[in-house]
């Protein structure tokens, strides 16, 4: 083989081994790799992830602060990413409801999934009529005791994919339950601040379900559980009605939804004589950005319930 074939030989071996590497599905760390490789899809999620994770993992999100889950749809960067992670983590209940498809594939061809909905005690959770029969509302973290299952949930499967660190998951688990104790705390604290006949949350979407029944508000969406059902001018008129007969001070946009809808519900309000103010910008289907005030789980609970009380009281 004269050098000139040689040297393009090497190149074609070189490209080989590049793409095959490139197309290995990622496998569970082992003693030379230094972190788990998790893919979470949500905000919410990749914060839990990272802190139960802690140095022993690096975690990418799908989704970033404002995404919707309910309308995402993964892209071909996403599908590389998922594939060569070591671990994905997924709500589940039907919140990423177009990527249903993709996360049956991951777990078909052998990759560690996390799925919070898996491991959560179905009697806890609030159904919800989806079209096609009942099912389980997926907005979970508005409720911060059901938060907490989520998050010994990401440390089991934590723990059994790098059970050498199993210790480490616990610890973290332990400590971030404490935390988490302390901010449903101040949840109850803040929303003892507002009268119980005012305890009414008009938002964007129905997604504040499990917050209403953790805290004592009742809770009314302009649109369904998922944003992929829109509001029509019979809902938008029902709950101005409702507005103007309970005599409600605020209503709220939320970070992931358009204010249309809601700055459209405070004309309908108007119209019928009666002023309501937009009390502020509520997270819902992701965390804070960075400068929010709100980039964390904790932070962004704090944030929510501060702003429904100062608006409400």
């Amino acid at each position: 083989m004269n050098q000139k074939m040689k040297v393009l030989f090497g190149i074609m071996l070189g490209l080989v081994l590049l793409i095959t590497g490139c197309s290995q599905p990622a496998t569970k760390p082992d003693s030379e790799k230094d972190t788990l490789n998790v893919v979470a899809t949500t905000t919410m999620l990749a914060d839990l992830s990272d802190i139960i994770g802690a140095e022993h993992v690096s975690v990418s999100g799908l989704m970033g602060p404002g995404i919707d889950p309910h309308l995402y749809q993964a892209s071909a960067g996403d599908m590389t990413l998922m594939q060569q992670s070591d671990i994905v983590v997924y709500n589940g209940l039907h919140l990423e409801g177009k990527m249903g498809e993709v996360f049956e594939s991951l777990d078909g061809k052998g990759h560690a999934v996390i799925c919070i909905e898996d491991g959560l005690d179905k009697s806890k959770l609030l159904e919800w009529d989806g079209g096609g029969g009942p099912l389980h509302d997926p907005h979970i973290w508005f409720d911060v005791a059901l938060w907490k299952d989520a998050a010994k949930i990401v440390a089991d499967g934590l723990s059994k994919a790098d059970p050498d660190h199993a210790s480490d998951y616990e610890a973290n688990l332990e400590d971030y339950i404490k935390e988490l104790d302390e901010a449903d705390t101040y949840i109850r604290e803040r929303a003892s601040e507002v009268p119980e006949e005012q305890r009414v949350l008009v938002t964007a979407h129905d997604a504040f379900n499990y917050f209403g029944k953790a805290y004592g508000f009742e809770v009314r969406g302009l649109q369904g559980i998922s944003t992929d059902a829109e509001a029509g001018t019979a809902d938008v008129s029902a709950l101005a009605d409702f507005i103007v007969e309970r005599q409600i001070k605020a209503i709220f946009v939320e970070s992931s939804v358009s204010p249309k809808t809601i700055r459209a519900l405070q004309a309908a309000v108007k119209a019928k004589d009666f002023d309501v103010a937009i009390g502020g910008e509520l997270y819902s289907d992701s965390l804070g950005g960075e400068g929010s005030g709100a980039e964390s789980y904790i932070l962004t609970v704090k944030a929510n319930i501060d702003t429904i009380v100062d608006a409400l009281k």
